[in-house]
């Protein structure tokens, strides 16, 4: 099948290509749960249909449906692992497909750690297994006439236990009938003890394509007749379109069209060299925009701003407590805007044609795409069709929805198919950054040392976010072609109804009382979490553990300066002021992996110059309850020069019953180090028009060939408890435990990221 009659191709046409046969019987169907607070997107296959999910086809093969991607995390082999789990048939026999608005299911986005809870607890694909797999076996009995508990399943086929002459395959039971099967809320999972396929380290199954070059990234689409586009961004924030001089490029070679369409400006010509050229050469004239702020006292200007609001938790005492305590702590804790800098630039295919829409896109939500990419092409949503292809690894929003949006615009503009990739510069100049923070923390002490009271204030800057169904002005395309980000008011903050840590605001180290029940994971009953955002200047949205990084590195480095104070040991600290026991036991196992030497920090006595050694501790309940991660770092920093290497990292890794514990590892090892890039050097910097940091010499990842540190990863398995997300746990807790790592050793306290060679130097030099 080419690709073009494949991208025409609905889900009955695949199935009926396929031979596929769908199963289905009829039960009263469970409600329709929503994700991320969004509803699935009006036709989309039903969530509570189990053809939504799995088809077995007339060789016995089975096709499953997914609304969760793979965006190089490893959740397609896990998820293929669930279903050759539930169904009882090999590894090898399952067909995945996922993220393509004519054949799978909406489920919201892939994205903040909800790929594991979503599918593989109890409801969505895993529910959809489990319901199929006993409506079989209850079929299966009926055509044996032998009672369903005499039956045993194994490769897709249904036998007797005693009598292996009766037997029946899943291909034969279904025959050539449709049928309707509603996801039955009673259809009992396999427990985490009986699998012999999930929780195995099974090979990623797109790993070998991509080590050979044979992997379709969205950069690889090629469609017939195909043009390419290059987008012309403003030259400074703000900035707007004045004129546009087409007749400066309307003589370059294989120029086709200049687009202008309000202050979105493109073009698109027959080779992308030419259209790179084209872009660079076209004469537009902007209006400037309002400024920027200095970034110097950026922080500072975030606090003077008028802010939307919100208390976490209240205890209404806080401020009495504190008053009355002999010993009071406070610091501050200063996080900067940071982006994905993906090493691949964003790229979309797009082809609008005759009033229908076909978009080969890397976004992390096909549904999303297909509803707002309606609104700018002026469609209806059910002529546009969304196909995820992956493109560069972001876990975040990087330029993947923009540069989808920039593809339909001028694809539209020249009816032909056009493939657009932004360039480094229009990438990381235009991208949504991780958001700015800055935040206060105030602790009161009672005689024995113990934490008594805890506050926590906020300051964070946010413009837009990923699109929703509605709001592609969420990203700069939206914006510049008409469309408004999400709207933001500033208003006071009012009580919390329920208990809510999805943005880790509330410290782990608090009762976290709300409406009469404690839903935090400490013992501190005085508490106080208020959170002001603010407008920014720049467009903003989710990094890889949004506002969970930054509350994380602001708590757990307070958490260290506490037990300094009172000489405590910081890992006995912490456990004195907790009460989670999945907390304590990644905190506990990371520690025992690391040795630890129960002592206060820093030791005393060490030289002033030359390099000096330590290790610093932090833990996490990530959002609360969707993943636990507790991680010891050890560092040298030599005090002559500033420079701080990274040694060793042991991290404990919670997330539930491990479905493949090599993607898990993976996944603790992977944010480790994205954590520690964006603690030791990432930085999105300005001046008074415009982005700064563009290219890799301005913006400061880790660079090629860097000293890797060791990493030990303890995975903690709960086969007992529910599945939760594993993916942004470690990176959450790595900027803090560097930071106390940092003291441990230099007696040195940062407390703004990153931890530049220059920050680091200036505080040894300040230092008594």
């Amino acid at each position: 099948m080419t690709r073009e009659s494949f991208a025409a191709l609905d889900r009955r046409g695949f199935l009926k290509s396929a031979g596929a046969l769908v199963v289905s019987f009829s039960i009263s169907a469970p409600p329709m749960h929503a994700q991320f607070g969004n509803t699935p997107i009006p036709g989309s296959p039903q969530n509570d249909q189990v053809d939504s999910w799995i088809a077995v086809g007339a060789d016995g093969m089975i096709t499953a449906y997914s609304g969760k991607e793979e965006l190089g995390q490893g959740i397609a082999t896990a998820q293929q692992q669930l279903i050759a789990e539930e169904l009882c048939v090999p590894f090898d026999r399952v067909k995945l497909l996922y993220c393509d608005t004519a054949m799978t299911p909406d489920q919201a986005y892939t994205s903040g750690s909800q790929s594991h809870p979503a599918n593989f607890n109890h409801s969505n694909l895993a529910l959809a297994c489990a319901t199929a797999r006993e409506a079989l076996l209850h079929k299966a009995a009926e055509r044996l006439a032998l009672p369903a508990e005499q039956l045993v399943i194994a490769d897709g086929v249904i036998r007797a236990r005693t009598d292996t002459s009766k037997r029946v395959s899943y291909a034969e039971l279904v025959g050539g009938s449709r049928l309707h099967l509603a996801l039955d809320p009673n259809a009992k999972r396999k427990p985490p003890r009986e699998w012999t396929v999930l929780g195995k380290a099974v090979g990623r199954v797109d790993m070998a394509a991509m080590v050979t070059g044979e992997f379709e990234y969205v950069h690889n689409v090629r469609l017939p007749g195909m043009l390419h586009g290059r987008v012309v961004r403003p030259p400074s924030v703000g900035a707007t379109v004045a004129s546009v001089d087409e007749s400066s490029v309307s003589t370059m070679p294989g120029v086709v069209k200049v687009v202008v369409r309000r202050n979105f400006v493109g073009v698109v010509a027959q080779k992308p060299w030419q259209a790179m050229q084209a872009a660079e050469r076209l004469k537009v004239t902007w209006t400037p925009g309002p400024g920027l702020p200095k970034q110097s006292t950026f922080y500072d200007h975030l606090r003077s701003l008028p802010s939307r609001d919100a208390l976490l938790v209240d205890s209404k005492d806080t401020s009495q407590v504190l008053a009355q305590s002999a010993t009071v702590l406070r610091a501050r804790y200063d996080h900067p805007y940071q982006m994905h800098g993906s090493v691949g630039s964003s790229c979309a295919v797009a082809d609008v044609q005759g009033g229908k829409a076909t978009l080969y896109s890397p976004t992390q939500g096909v549904w999303y795409q297909k509803t707002t990419g309606a609104m700018i092409l002026g469609l209806k949503p059910q002529d546009v069709h969304v196909i995820f292809r992956r493109g560069a690894g972001c876990y975040g929003l990087n330029g993947a929805d923009t540069v989808s949006y920039d593809a339909l615009i001028l694809s539209q503009a020249v009816e032909k198919p056009v493939k657009v990739q932004l360039s480094r510069k229009d990438e990381m100049a235009w991208e949504n950054y991780g958001n700015a923070w800055t935040i206060d923390e105030r602790a009161a002490l009672d005689a024995a040392g113990n934490i008594v009271a805890w506050e926590h204030e906020a300051w964070t800057a946010s413009l837009g976010n990923r699109p929703g169904p509605m709001t592609p002005g969420n990203v700069i395309t939206g914006m510049l072609v008409g469309y408004s980000p999400a709207a933001f008011e500033p208003g006071p903050a009012r009580d919390p109804r329920s208990y809510n840590n999805g943005s880790n605001g509330i410290p782990s180290y608090v009762a976290g009382r709300v409406a009469g029940v404690e839903g935090g994971t400490g013992t501190v009953k005085s508490e106080k979490v208020l959170v002001h955002t603010v407008q920014s200047p720049f467009w903003t949205g989710p990094l890889r553990s949004p506002a969970r990084l930054q509350n994380t590195f602001a708590h757990e480095s307070f958490m260290d300066e506490l037990a300094a104070r009172v000489k405590a040991d910081p890992v006995e600290y912490r456990l004195r002021h907790l009460r989670n026991p999945r907390v304590v036991g990644v905190l506990k196992a990371a520690a025992k992996a690391a040795n630890w030497e129960t002592r206060p920090s820093p030791v005393g006595g060490r030289p002033k110059t030359g390099v000096v050694t330590g290790r610093g501790v932090a833990c996490v309940a990530y959002e609360g309850d969707n993943g636990y991660t507790g991680i010891v770092v050890e560092v040298a920093v030599n005090q002559d020069d500033g420079r701080v290497a990274v040694k060793r990292m042991w991290v404990a890794i919670d997330a539930g019953p491990i479905s493949n514990p090599d993607g898990l590892r993976n996944q603790a090892e992977g944010g480790a180090l994205q954590g520690m890039s964006r603690a030791l050097g990432e930085e999105v910097t300005w001046d008074d028009e415009k982005i700064t940091s563009i290219d890799w010499r301005t913006y400061h990842s880790l660079p090629l060939g860097f000293e890797l540190p060791r990493i030990e990863c303890v995975l903690v398995d709960q086969p007992d408890e529910r599945a939760t997300g594993a993916g942004e746990t470690s990176i959450t807790v790595v900027a803090a435990a560097l930071a106390n790592a940092i003291f441990d050793a230099a007696g040195i306290r940062l407390r703004q990221v990153p931890f530049t060679v220059e920050r680091v130097r200036q505080a040894l030099q300040a230092r008594v």
